[in-house]
């Protein structure tokens, strides 16, 4: 059994001491509503990063995630991750390389998620669905490394966004087109295909394969405005 399903089987959530009135956990969501848009608001322009928190310090993604970050500290942007390890880690490692500021939004899982150690400021979270507005909300764009169902998530919950006008356009990278392209030929050989997206919602993202490749698209994303 993966650590992830013991602990989820060991506790669920420890059973917060809301649980026996939601109508009291209203002013917990609140309180995170309130904290989150108080602090974001004064990061000033910034950009979101996702990836896999099992990626490791060796890895290619690990070592473009970093320099991803260093490229987009240095174009004068902060950097927003979801403060774990993996790609989240080396995107704070290198906004903080690049004399960066970095911002973490931490979510509470039953087997802890720590903070890493190069993060400038920690948000935590209990609820998933006031941490992914909070990523949304203060990005002038996103960057999405390979990973894993979280990372997809936030992928899709973009693009929906972007495609039902719930929010403005703006840049979803897609970095290492190698990663990503069997589920773009899928997105476009089935679900297109079918009818259940248009032709346009394919140009709601683009790729990039090089990390400076990346802050590139951002700019011209803004410079056309």
């Amino acid at each position: 059994m993966s650590k992830i399903k013991s602990c989820a089987k060991k506790d669920m959530l420890a059973r917060d001491d809301f649980i026996q009135d939601d109508t009291w956990r209203i002013f917990r969501i609140m309180s995170e509503f309130v904290d989150g848009f108080e602090i974001l608001s004064r990061v000033g322009k910034a950009v979101s990063i996702f990836g896999s928190a099992r990626a490791k310090p060796e890895s290619r993604h690990y070592k473009h995630a970093e320099e991803i970050a260093y490229n987009i500290a240095k174009a004068g942007y902060a950097v927003i991750t979801g403060s774990g390890p993996g790609l989240m880690e080396a995107a704070n490692k290198g906004a903080r390389r690049a004399d960066g500021y970095s911002i973490g939004l931490n979510i509470q899982l039953p087997c802890e998620q720590k903070p890493n150690r190069f993060v400038d400021t920690v948000l935590s979270f209990r609820y998933f669905f006031v941490r992914k507005v909070m990523f949304v909300k203060y990005a002038k764009a996103f960057v999405i490394l390979p990973g894993g169902y979280g990372t997809l998530d936030e992928f899709f919950e973009a693009i929906t966004l972007i495609q039902t006008n719930r929010i403005a356009k703006f840049p979803v990278v897609l970095f290492d087109s190698k990663y990503w392209r069997p589920l773009l030929d899928w997105l476009k050989s089935t679900v297109y295909k079918h009818g259940n997206i248009d032709k346009e919602d394919m140009e709601l993202f683009v790729l990039a394969d090089n990390p400076k490749e990346v802050v590139q698209a951002i700019k011209r994303f803004y410079e056309k405005d």
